[in-house]
């Protein structure tokens, strides 16, 4: 083993280790990067070595940096993490709730299928995994406590559902992966939807037979009232104005007539209309919008600036060969090395964020999945099919990472809004079988790539 990859294997090492110290993630990118490039300086010029850093590596950053403050289709996230934001603040989210609930308020584990729904609901129109655990918490615990359901299943229900939007488009998640490996963001939206409705169908599915098998862990209300036209009226009323949005951001992308970044400033408009719409914008909510959007947005592009020197100095040290050689001689066979990579990404997910990992590994993995000549059809209109079904398989694996401890940050969003008595051996509980259903829609789209690439075939074929 030379110096190169003993240093890699240290950079690695070493930024794991200081994710522990509580360091902002962007810092410790930054800083390992620094410190191994002065580092590699120091030991080729006195100790015979030939890492190739110095000072001049560090200068490349500048414009990498540049190329991605240019870069046109970042110019969606802030776009769509308003969109998210002020979605919260409409209040359509609490119409939803009021008016499903009373449409499958006789059905066994109603009130679960309800947050499930409007989980999905909110992931196509915002996407934002804080802002949709938070509201769901909210608006359904004490419902759910009130008529006596399972714990572990409410607080599972909630968990899940609000993950959904890091997976159903518009997905900010999607946007990065789409730039960093040159891939269509309108691919990756159109190969999401698919896999995200099934897995919020798998989510359903569970619930109905969980209640149904276990009646106590999720009662009926008595003063359930039967289905009427009426309810059937007011469901329509919540759900048309949030699926009209969803159509004109979503089907603007995939009808060709606007990139994602201009149907992102669509959906931002579009999100305030239904705030005014509903009575719920003001200054101060817009001031409150746009100060999160900052927030969120400054979080991203700082990371971005950390991921952009931690992997410059990576590559400068052969980091990307190491891997892909490593990764391509194991004795697997291709599926088994996708297999393996799933199963690395699964385990990282439990102790770092999905930007770290989309940002620095992703890239990594992108030439190894070229490399195995997997003959994955893209029905001769989908550029870099195999890409675009990886990518996807490594979105529906990250997707565990909000829900595993012990980074699993929609895990920490549910506790803060829980009252005291909620124990956070309760969310973890609930959760495991959510995590097992995700892992199951995994393997669905391991073995049936056309889930993924038979919409953006179809929406491009002649």
């Amino acid at each position: 083993m030379d110096a190169n990859e003993i240093m890699v294997i240290a950079m690695f090492l070493s930024f794991i280790a200081l994710l522990f110290t509580g360091i902002p993630v962007a810092w410790v990118l930054g800083g390992v990067g620094i410190i191994f490039a002065f580092i590699g300086q120091f030991a080729d010029a006195n100790l015979d070595t030939m890492t190739g850093l110095d000072y001049t590596t560090l200068g490349l950053v500048v414009n990498r940096l540049w190329k991605i403050m240019d870069n046109w289709i970042l110019v969606a996230l802030p776009m769509f993490i308003f969109m998210g934001i002020m979605l919260d603040k409409s209040g359509v989210a609490e119409k939803l709730m009021h008016s499903m609930q009373e449409l499958f308020g006789r059905v066994r584990g109603g009130l679960a299928v309800t947050v499930t729904a409007i989980g999905i609901i909110l992931a196509a129109s915002t996407g934002i995994i804080g802002a949709s655990v938070v509201l769901l918490a909210v608006m359904s615990l004490p419902s759910m406590t009130k008529q006596g359901y399972s714990m572990p299943l409410a607080l599972g229900t909630i968990a899940s559902a609000g993950t959904l939007g890091i997976l159903i488009p518009p997905s900010i998640m999607l946007v990065i992966m789409a730039d960093q490996l040159g891939l269509s963001v309108g691919d990756l939206f159109m190969g999401a939807v698919f896999p995200g409705l099934m897995l919020g169908g798998m989510y359903i599915t569970y619930i109905l037979l969980y209640a149904f098998f276990k009646p106590s862990a999720a009662p009926v209300p008595s003063d359930a009232k039967p289905v009427s036209w009426p309810i059937i009226l007011n469901v329509l009323k919540a759900v048309l104005p949030t699926l009209l949005l969803i159509f004109v951001v979503l089907g603007s992308i995939f009808g060709g007539f606007a990139t994602p970044t201009e149907a992102s400033g669509v959906g931002a408009m579009g999100a305030t209309i239904l705030a005014i719409y509903n009575r719920r914008f003001s200054i101060p909510v817009l001031k409150e919008v746009m100060g999160g959007t900052l927030n969120t947005t400054a979080y991203i592009f700082a990371i971005f600036i950390g991921a952009t020197c931690f992997a410059l100095v990576l590559r400068e040290l052969g980091g990307d060969e190491l891997i892909e050689s490593f990764l391509t001689g194991l004795p697997f066979g291709p599926y088994g090395i996708i297999f393996f990579i799933l199963g690395v990404i699964f385990l990282l997910g439990f102790f770092l964020d999905w930007i770290e990992i989309t940002l620095i590994i992703l890239p990594l993995l992108a030439p190894v999945i070229s490399a195995l000549g997997l003959d994955i059809n893209g029905y001769g209109v989908v550029d870099n099919p195999e890409l675009v079904w990886f990518v996807m398989l490594v979105a529906m694996a990250l997707q565990t990472s909000f829900l595993t401890p012990p980074v699993g940050f929609a895990l920490f969003y549910l506790k803060g809004v829980c009252p005291p008595n909620v124990k956070l051996k309760d969310i973890y509980k609930g959760v495991l079988p959510f995590i097992g259903l995700q892992l199951i829609a995994l393997f669905i789209l391991v073995f049936w790539p056309q889930l993924v690439l038979w919409l953006p075939a179809i929406a491009y074929a002649k």
